[in-house]
């Protein structure tokens, strides 16, 4: 899948969801349950010694089960976990910040790569170097005013904040201008995950699908 396709699939869901669990089996579940849900687009993070075992886990998983789901590979942050990312099946990939050289070897393996910006400076390398995905981050230190400001700059970026996303405040990034946001422990909440109450996490994960195609028409 090309890296613009993804990037519109990213943009037509809404939400990209990511998580990391050290259990393979629990990180197995837990996609399972998102896929059911209606997501078609997630993030595992790279946040664990067990993290690229897993990934690859849920890469076979989703060859087998979930074949139109679209899976990638968060929190890398040097050319080596790229190289691993993209043997392991990632279809794209996403940083905490930029790097010129992530940068340069993701367009060299011709893998979307979502950097993290939270300057100018840095959205100017991404608009310059990417195909146009940014991960606003952390979003909590960030606010939608910033967005609202820099997309009159950066017309041509799409914007998705990430780290203190919430339900609560969700319609306010996209009043300013956002074009997906991140959500991570927000959504898949550590209850949710130490009571395995995956049921609980489908219908909230519904209801958030359901909430941002209402913000979107009003």
């Amino acid at each position: 899948m090309s890296k613009e396709k993804i990037i519109q699939s990213i943009v037509q869901q809404g939400v990209l969801p990511l998580y990391f669990h050290p259990d393979e089996k629990i990180s197995i579940q837990i996609l399972q349950a998102l896929y059911e849900s209606g997501i078609r687009v997630v993030e595992y993070t790279n946040r664990g010694k067990q993290a690229l075992r897993n990934f690859r886990s849920l890469v076979k998983m989703r060859d087998k089960k979930f074949p139109d789901l679209i899976l990638g590979l968060g929190t890398v942050m040097d050319s080596k976990t790229v190289l691993k990312a993209i043997s392991h099946g990632a279809d794209f990939l996403v940083s905490p910040g930029y790097s010129k050289e992530i940068a340069r070897l993701a367009d060299d393996e011709n893998i979307l790569w979502i950097p993290g910006c939270m300057t100018p400076a840095e959205l100017m390398q991404a608009q310059v170097s990417g195909p146009g995905l940014v991960k606003l981050f952390p979003a909590q230190f960030i606010g939608p005013s910033f967005v609202i400001a820099m997309r009159e700059v950066f017309p041509d970026l799409f914007f998705m904040p990430t780290g203190g996303v919430e339900a609560e405040n969700m319609e306010g990034w996209f009043r300013a201008g956002v074009s997906a946001v991140g959500m991570g422990g927000s959504l898949i909440t550590k209850k949710i995950v130490e009571e395995k109450d995956f049921d609980l996490l489908k219908k909230n994960t519904t209801a958030l699908l359901e909430r941002i195609a209402v913000i979107r028409i009003t």
